[in-house]
């Protein structure tokens, strides 16, 4: 049974709805979750009621033209199968008394009984069908196995007594009988034996060969001939040795380095400190910085897609004018099907995931299809407008990324506020770690570091050191400690010392290494940090949908408690050596739905970032 069935505009009007009351808000996690997630394509969506709640289905057709969404919901446990037809009729009735000026339809209710009631006698008409369809099958097969027994049992009785009246005449009867049992052996499918054979017996031939048979003979004679082709051609590649490469010698600038390199701890013969390097200004940080972006567009032709497509003959001036000036009536998907491949494989080019840039051309087909093209416009233009539109949506965070008034509001409840790095090895976590202890501290925030990384050798005393640096205190414990525990102390010291953030550095790991992805979660459940930041590269492509999607998988199987903690932002790292391989944002951001909180682009202190959106949908489209 259909719970509710909602007609509502894309600027959130209802114009009409019909059904029972639903528990929770599977409308509205519907268009947050989904549809303004570029997630349209997708056939349908599952919605499970907080608290043990009921588990809904959802299923919705566009209509673009008009701008109008048609939801349906049903129970999950019930298999309806005239949604989808009930859908495209409903949306085929009410498009016709649709009327921007109006907000109320109390006469479509009748319509909509009538549509239901129709949509369920062609479905129950289908299964019914199929139903005799599949009887009628099984029953032609028992009747085929039934008939091919019997026909072999008399084969065999006929066999059987041509058998006993050879025995008695051998000169005619024998002959009779032999050829009704070879009849009967062909009509029952059996083949008649061949009485010649040619068995090849160490290399000669006995008996007369078949025809088109292989001849063994010509395989030995033609065998050495081969092997000594390759011998010759084997001793030729051996005689002639490639030339051995010498490398030469570097020369080495005499003059020495003015830049430091070197930043560990000074130490004696005894392994004491002797000297405490004092705090240094690298400057102001870049996330302070306002990053100006050309509003020009760069005019560059689109590909002309259209002509590329088969079968379609060259236009000319007056028609093709013609119909910039009409516009064509609606677009179909054989239009938008040649400017969505050259936009896939732009988007592929930029880094993007290739599923992931599968799913936004599969959304923005449906948000395109039915929609009519206006005047002096290209499918190519109004396909990349599109898609621009949509990767503003899904790059804009949907909630405050705003960590210094967080910071604050923490402050005034008397707590620190904690944020945890995760990721995998080799991204850069405790660099980027640091680079946001500077830019907090810039901000005359107190900070205390936690090493919480207990797994890698020197990552105490890599940490260690920016701390040193940057003139901030540090909560170690040493190594093959339970970071889950250094963590929950490291909270607690902060408390008593009035800090106002706590960076936890974490152990790097991959997302399939299944123990310490358990470490991971224990740490999180314990000290329910305010903020848990994924650290990527930006140099991955298709590897950010894994690492993204199984760090979440993990953390919410592993977790202890009901709501588990996932990611809740991304810090974007190596950002400087990609050039204009922006897509890992993009794909990482529509994996995980988490926002690109910092993005680093460099070696020092002061690179860090924030995420330019339209500077990266630029350069995605460029």
């Amino acid at each position: 049974m259909l719970e509710q069935l909602l007609i509502f505009t894309r600027g959130g009007l209802i114009l009409w709805t019909c059904g029972n009351a639903l528990k929770g808000s599977p409308i509205d996690t519907l268009i947050r979750s989904c549809l303004l997630e570029e997630r349209s394509a997708e056939t349908s969506f599952s919605y499970d009621a907080p608290a043990g709640g009921a588990a809904y289905t959802l299923k919705w057709a566009f209509h673009n033209d008009l701008d109008l969404v048609f939801v349906a919901v049903y129970q999950r446990i019930l298999h309806l199968l005239y949604v989808d037809d009930l859908l495209a009729a409903v949306r085929r009735e009410f498009s016709q008394i649709y009327d921007p000026k109006r907000t109320a339809y109390d006469e479509f209710d009748e319509i909509f009984r009538q549509l239901q009631k129709e949509a369920e006698a062609r479905a129950e008409e289908m299964r019914k069908s199929k139903q005799s369809n599949r009887a009628s099958l099984v029953a032609g097969k028992k009747q085929g196995a039934g008939a091919g027994q019997r026909a072999g049992g008399q084969g065999n009785a006929k066999q059987k007594g041509g058998k006993a009246g050879s025995g008695k005449d051998d000169d005619d009867d024998g002959e009779s009988g032999r050829g009704r049992g070879l009849s009967n052996g062909r009509e029952n499918g059996i083949k008649e034996p061949s009485r010649a054979r040619s068995v090849v017996v160490k290399g000669k031939d006995n008996g007369a060969p078949e025809v088109g048979a292989f001849d063994v003979n010509k395989l030995q004679r033609l065998r050495p001939k081969g092997g000594k082709k390759t011998d010759t051609g084997g001793w030729r590649a051996s005689k002639a040795e490639p030339k051995k490469i010498v490398k030469k010698n570097r020369v080495w600038d005499d003059s020495p380095s003015d830049s430091r390199l070197d930043f560990t701890d000074p130490v004696d013969e005894k392994g004491d400190e002797i000297v405490d390097v004092g705090k240094t200004d690298h400057g102001e940080s870049m996330m302070d910085k306002e990053e100006i972006v050309s509003s020009d567009s760069e005019s560059e032709e689109d590909e002309e897609v259209e002509s590329a497509k088969p079968g379609t003959e060259k236009k000319g001036w007056f028609s093709s004018m013609f119909q910039s000036i009409a516009g064509k009536a609606v677009l179909e998907k054989a239009d938008l099907k040649p400017a969505l491949k050259a936009l896939k494989d732009r988007l592929m080019t930029k880094n993007v995931a290739e599923e992931i840039a599968e799913k936004l051309c599969e959304s923005v087909a449906a948000s395109l299809e039915g929609k009519k093209l206006g005047s002096f416009t290209r499918v190519s233009s109004t396909v990349q407008t599109a898609m621009e539109e949509a990767l503003l949506r899904i790059l804009t965070p949907k909630r405050s990324i705003d960590i210094l008034r967080d910071v604050h509001a923490a402050k005034e409840q008397g707590k620190p506020y904690v944020i945890v790095f995760v990721g995998v090895n080799g991204v850069g976590k405790s660099t980027n770690l640091a680079k946001v202890a500077y830019w907090l501290v810039q901000h005359n925030v107190s900070v205390m570091m936690a090493a919480c990384d207990t797994f890698r050798s020197g990552a105490v005393e890599q940490l260690r050191t920016h701390a040193r640096r940057l003139q901030v205190p540090i909560f170690e414990k040493g190594y093959e400690k339970d970071p889950a525990i250094v963590a929950r102390e490291a909270i607690q010291e902060a408390s008593r010392n009035n800090s106002d953030v706590v960076l936890v550095d974490t152990a790097g790991r991959m997302q399939d290494n299944e123990p310490l992805m358990r470490a991971l979660s224990k740490l999180i459940n314990l000290n329910n940090p305010d903020l848990v930041l994924f650290v990527g590269e930006a140099l991955v492509g298709n590897d950010a949908v894994d690492q993204l999607s199984k760090f979440n998988q993990k953390l919410a199987d592993l977790s202890t408690v009901p709501n588990a903690r996932l990611i809740d932002g991304i810090l974007l790292t190596k950002f400087d050596t990609i050039d204009d391989k922006v897509g890992a944002a993009l794909s990482m951001v529509y994996i995980s739905g988490a926002p690109v909180m910092f993005v680093g682009c460099g070696q020092s202190y002061t690179d860090l970032k924030k995420l330019n959106v339209k500077s990266i949908v630029k350069t995605l489209l460029k």
